[in-house]
């Protein structure tokens, strides 16, 4: 669908925009299932202030969401309206800072473990094997291997939808298991790791491991979106699910992966609704199996 172009009157109230703004933007090419409608409005902010100038404009109206690398997200078939922000280049910095390393929000996860292990900074491997971008861990507490990110952060930094530039401790984040509590309207801008010195090549061969293993059990190579399901509290969503008997189930052209069950997979021509459809049609079955509601990880945003 095409929604109405807001481009004109944007710019109108925004003289200071040096980012883009696009209307109707296709939003499948920047997700890892590659499904999906438009963005009403894609914005891609050059820098953390042109983004604050911009929600500081922006009439409460118009409803703002961040999409990151697109990794843990169902883009839906009618697209999202409102404004979508995706951060680019302006949000790409590293910088190692003693025993700390500091990062834009747009890093993919594994440069940020690459960067550490470069130099020399232990308790950082377990990103290597996060699919998606620091903003999108910030946001989850994105964890893997044993690590999450609540056991590494020290701070957070983020604009909130008046245009305010806001920090957040470790505290100030409020994080459980797969959950931030600090405030929905912030977009992360930047976060502040903290490592512990350790010998690069023992980093890089816990980092090498990781790689073997995600090759090994998970369908790296396949449009998928990581992990679906949060793991309930004593259970493993794959086990629940493969017990259900939902490995290999198709809904259109989605699958339940046969290598690891709690990960969805296009086949090459599935919708949107094929791919949230299966993922309903698993919880239905894991609920009427093990009498366990399995709830979402992966992030479903539009109409």
């Amino acid at each position: 669908m095409a929604f109405p172009d807001l481009i004109p009157e944007l710019k109108a109230r925004m003289p200071q925009l040096r980012g883009r703004l696009l209307p109707n933007e296709p939003l499948a090419p920047l997700t890892w299932f590659r499904v999906g409608g438009p963005a009403q409005v894609l914005f891609m902010p050059e820098d953390e202030s042109d983004l604050a100038h911009v929600l500081d404009n922006l009439t409460p109206d118009i409803p703002v969401i961040v999409v990151g690398l697109g990794s843990n997200l169902i883009v839906r078939d009618g697209g999202v309206p409102g404004m979508v922000v995706r951060l680019g280049r302006g949000f790409s910095g590293i910088k190692v800072e003693g025993e700390r390393i500091r990062v834009g929000t747009a890093v993919p996860d594994v440069r940020v473990a690459r960067a550490a292990q470069e130099a020399a900074l232990a308790g950082l491997a377990f990103l290597r094997g996060i699919p998606g971008a620091v903003g999108g861990a910030l946001r989850m507490n994105g964890g893997a291997y044993g690590g999450e990110t609540k056991d590494a952060l020290v701070e957070a930094r983020g604009v909130d939808r008046a245009g305010n530039v806001r920090l957040f401790t470790n505290g100030e984040m409020h994080y459980t298991y797969r959950h931030c509590g600090a405030p929905d309207d912030i977009i992360f801008t930047e976060a502040l790791f903290q490592g512990t010195r350790g010998d690069p090549a023992v980093i890089a061969a816990e980092m090498e491991k990781i790689t073997d293993s995600r090759e090994a059990t998970q369908p790296i190579k396949s449009r998928t979106g990581g992990s679906t399901f949060k793991n309930p509290p004593g259970y493993k969503a794959w086990q629940l699910i493969d017990a259900a008997g939902c490995r290999g189930l198709v809904v259109g052209d989605a699958q339940v992966s046969e290598l690891h069950c709690n990960f969805l997979i296009n086949r090459g021509n599935a919708t949107a609704a094929d791919i949230e459809t299966l993922g309903e049609t698993v919880r239905k079955r894991v609920k009427e199996s093990s009498g366990v509601e399995l709830e979402w990880e992966i992030k479903r945003i539009g109409v």
